[in-house]
């Protein structure tokens, strides 16, 4: 039985003088009320009121342990509200991880905007291109571009993302453009090192397949702003995320090619562990980007 409701009932049969008046306002019937008394003193292995024709008078142990269940169902219900008012009220730590160029671009960059309209959060950020576990991390939520499987987290979508290949008009006035995903094996490709959907090749739609072309070429990283600079300067070819690249096309610095290949690529998306209760600064801060990244011209604007 729970041990709540019989401190409440026991504290509430006190109160009104007997068990009739409090079922009455418990909404129970006075035998319920009367088999939790029952049950709270045997749990205790005391008698906590003494039952006469005349009524109930309580012992001095019960006298003893209605002022403590007083303070304590007291300091329940102040923990709850606290609970709930903590789970409705923007406000407290907010940890964020997010990749790195794409946090530093995307994400962190408006913080002061989130803040401003939410004054009592308090923002945090790790940036890093290595998969963060938010339970063992504490982080509350992470904006992430790849693929969730995981049933103990929830991915809400931010925005649409696909991949492109491009480069500068100076690469294409070098070294022609390439008019299928084949002719890239005679292209130099700029690669991530560390990246394992690129070792597997970059991703197309051939003849309603969807194939991979491994891709080579003289230079390779780690880092993708260095890599986007390459394209920048002429040096090859890259195969990248629309949210990287889009400003560089719109600009005339880049020009996509084989977009009539291009497949969709994994979504933006924020990602927080399975709960009952999300609390109210993570899903004002995943409203708060979606906002910001449906802005049709957000994506055009220089990084």
């Amino acid at each position: 039985m729970d041990r709540h409701a019989q401190l409440s009932s026991f504290v509430l049969i006190a109160e009104k003088g007997g068990f009739a008046a409090a079922a009455l306002a418990e909404g129970v019937t006075p035998v319920v009320m009367g088999r939790r008394l029952s049950a709270l003193e045997e749990r205790l292995g005391v008698k906590l009121m003494h039952r006469s024709t005349r009524g109930l008078k309580l012992t001095e142990l019960g006298e003893q342990f209605l002022a403590r269940c007083r303070v304590t169902l007291k300091d329940f219900d102040e923990l709850e509200l606290s609970i709930t008012t903590s789970r409705r009220s923007v406000s407290g730590d907010l940890l964020v991880t997010a990749p790195a160029g794409f946090g530093r671009h995307h994400v962190a960059c408006h913080a002061p905007g989130f803040l401003r309209a939410h004054p009592g959060v308090a923002l945090a950020f790790n940036l890093t291109d290595g998969l963060v576990d938010l339970v063992r991390e504490r982080a509350d939520l992470s904006v992430r571009i790849g693929p969730v499987s995981d049933p103990n987290y929830v991915a809400i979508k931010l925005h649409p993302n696909r991949r492109v290949v491009c480069g500068s008009p100076r690469y294409f006035e070098k070294h022609g453009v390439p008019r299928t995903p084949e002719e890239l094996l005679n292209h130099n490709c700029l690669t991530l090192s560390s990246s394992i959907n690129q070792l597997r090749g970059w991703s197309f739609n051939h003849n309603n397949r969807v194939t991979n072309v491994r891709v080579g070429g003289a230079l390779s990283c780690n880092d993708g702003e260095l890599l986007f600079q390459w394209m920048l300067e002429g040096l090859g070819l890259g195969w990248r995320s629309t949210w990287e690249v889009q400003p560089a096309i719109d600009r005339g610095e880049l020009i996509s090619v084989l977009d009539e290949y291009a497949v969709p690529h994994y979504d933006i998306q924020a990602v927080y562990p399975q709960q009952r209760y999300v609390p109210a600064k993570v899903l004002a801060f995943i409203d708060y980007l979606k906002t910001i990244y449906a802005d049709p011209n957000y994506w055009s604007r220089g990084l």
